[in-house]
């Protein structure tokens, strides 16, 4: 960074060229922050608003640079970060940051948070094309004043470039993120505290209602703050995990070469320590769509045979203790249920796991039927595993809450599938509980009404279908793929033998997803995704590859990082199920 006065001291300067340098460029933000004074939670700040400006410089911009400093400029000194692009400029900053701006891509959105996070932020698009962002932080009061004897020590002691093994900025950004709730969660505790206070006396009712009200500002924008991050961070945690899981299976593949079978083991336990972290990602992300309100109900036409039937192929390699049996049994006259099947399919899902888990022998059961006072069905999941105390039975519902038992400590798990459960429940109309005693097994009920709303009430017609357009040339696969979604009614296959027709297609049509062929003469998958991306018509459409090439780290930064790829050498119906379940889910695709 070119200094533009003696009062500016530049650190370090960083190049943004791919994924790897946007985490690596976070990482540095946080530890400079950290040699600088600056607290933890300033430390997490600043490399979230740092990382958020570095992806859309490599996102949208094409790629660019990242420029550390220390600026003493106004007499007070400020960490400053210049982060600058080669993109083609921003149109009209003013709707961006007066919320009148949308896009389906969320481009805008960085540039807001990045905004709220930092003490100082500007945004300029020089003539010459390109962008420039400019966000600083003033130093800490009781921190020592940075000298320029001081900051040569700083620098000398960076070394090299941090790290950019995927694993270790999980467990980086990982702590981050309990810190961070646990320091919402004393803010909660904090209110609960002053609401007992305005309970027991009425003196001095009016500073305290004030009181009051700033605290709640403050608690709404650390909730907003929390399910952003949240958001953020699940969204950065699966670019490496996919990545992990990728390699993995390549290894396990035998494709470069054989194993021993101790570097099987090993490369096992990292498997699933990668599935582990996904599933936690998984669950952080729906429970801060759900606390911010972002989750939207989509009712469909189905039975409860249907969706056991489902459930029963789902699960079944979840079996793998042959002392217990999986039972699924539906009493007659179920009506025909008009809801979110998704929503009821991971409710279940999360019950059914957690059953099999704590039950060492006997069975799990499964089962369904109506109330006749209320109308309401009822789907039980009852297991003859240890049970629960009394005392512990709210608790589990909690967030991150788990019962210290020996089986706990050998199966683990996330501590938030009953959670997010309890919430998806009430977002159906409905209500999760739980019967159970230590020694004798447990009961959890899922109560909802058949039909979500007024409106699903009224007409009872399933919503639009979606929308899946296959572009392939191979006649063959495009049948699997019809076969695989046709027999699900919330979508609509329509197909596309090459890359031309294809691209008219989405143009015209407009489907809800995209799968993408790579190798097809004329105009191959390369060219075709780099067109769609390009056309205003197409480009909010989430494309997913589809190709018989084997999936590489190298395939799929010629891709575009980001881009999921579904193998055609794994193709399964869960596989693809999973995939149509996320677009249902509004899941975050590219």
């Amino acid at each position: 960074m070119t200094s533009s006065s003696a009062a500016t001291w530049p650190i370090v300067a960083m190049a943004i060229a791919s994924e790897a340098d946007v985490v690596a460029v976070r990482q540095r933000a946080r530890l400079l922050a950290e040699k600088l004074g600056f607290e933890r939670q300033d430390q997490t700040r600043i490399a979230t608003a740092v990382s958020e400006i570095a992806r859309n410089a490599y996102g949208y911009g094409g790629g660019g640079r990242a420029e550390f400093a220390i600026d003493a400029s106004n007499g007070r000194q400020v960490f400053v970060i210049r982060v600058s692009d080669r993109g083609p400029g921003i149109a009209d900053l003013d709707a961006i940051f007066e919320g009148r701006f949308r896009s389906q891509e969320g481009m805008g959105l960085g540039l807001v948070g990045a905004k709220r996070l930092m003490d100082r932020f500007d945004v300029s698009c020089p003539p010459g094309g390109g962008t420039v962002v400019t966000l600083g932080h003033l130093l800490p009061v009781r921190a020592t004043p940075v000298t320029a004897a001081g900051l040569a020590t700083i620098v000398r002691t960076l070394g090299p470039s941090p790290d950019d093994d995927p694993l270790t900025a999980l467990r980086e950004q990982n702590r981050e993120l309990i810190e961070t709730l646990e320091a919402l969660r004393r803010r909660e505790q904090e209110a609960q505290t002053l609401d007992r206070e305005l309970s027991d006396t009425n003196r001095g009712v009016v500073a305290l209602y004030a009181e009051l009200d700033e605290r709640a500002e403050q608690l709404k924008q650390a909730s907003e703050l929390k399910s952003r991050f949240l958001s953020h961070m699940s969204h950065e945690f699966r670019t490496p995990l996919n990545s992990i899981l990728a390699l993995s299976r390549l290894l396990l593949d035998r494709v470069d070469g054989d194993l021993t079978l101790d570097q099987e083991k090993q490369v096992g336990y990292i498997r699933r320590s990668a599935e582990g972290l996904l599933e936690l990602v998984n669950d952080l992300l729906d429970l801060a769509k759900v606390e911010a309100g972002k989750i939207e109900i989509r009712p469909v036409r189905f039975t409860v045979t249907e969706l056991f039937g489902g459930l029963r192929g789902a699960l079944k390699p979840l079996q793998t203790n042959p002392g217990v049996e999986l039972v699924f049994e539906s009493g007659s006259d179920l009506p025909v249920l008009v809801t979110d099947e998704a929503k009821v399919t991971q409710i279940l899902r999360n019950l059914i796991s957690n059953a099999l888990k704590f039950t060492e022998t006997g069975e799990v059961a499964v089962t369904a039927g109506q109330e006749e006072v209320t109308g309401r069905v009822v789907f039980s999941v009852r297991d003859t595993g240890i049970g629960i105390a009394s005392e512990h039975q709210e608790r589990i519902f909690e967030e991150f809450s788990q019962i210290d038992t020996q089986i706990q400590r050998r199966v683990k798990g996330t501590g938030l599938g009953l959670s997010l459960s309890r919430n998806l429940a009430a977002l159906l109309g409905g209500e999760l509980s739980v019967e159970s005693a230590l020694g004798q097994g447990s009961v959890f009920r899922l109560s909802i009404p058949p039909r979500y709303g007024e409106a699903g009430e009224a007409s009872g017609d399933p919503p639009t279908r979606r929308r899946v357009l296959v572009i392939d040339d191979d006649e063959t696969f495009r049948y699997v793929f019809r076969q695989l979604i046709g027999g699900d009614p919330r979508f609509e296959v329509i197909e596309a033998a090459d890359g031309e027709v294809g691209l008219r297609r989405a143009c015209e049509d407009s489907p809800d997803l995209v799968l993408l062929d790579l190798q097809m003469p004329r105009l191959d998958g390369f060219a075709a995704l780099q067109r769609l991306e390009a056309d205003p018509r197409a480009r909010r459409i989430p494309v997913v590859i589809s190709t018989s090439l084997a999936v590489t780290p190298e395939l799929a930064a010629k891709v575009r990082p980001g881009v999921p790829i579904l193998s055609k050498r794994d193709l399964s119906r869960e596989r693809v199920s999973s995939l149509l379940n996320d677009l249902i889910d509004n899941r975050v695709l590219p």
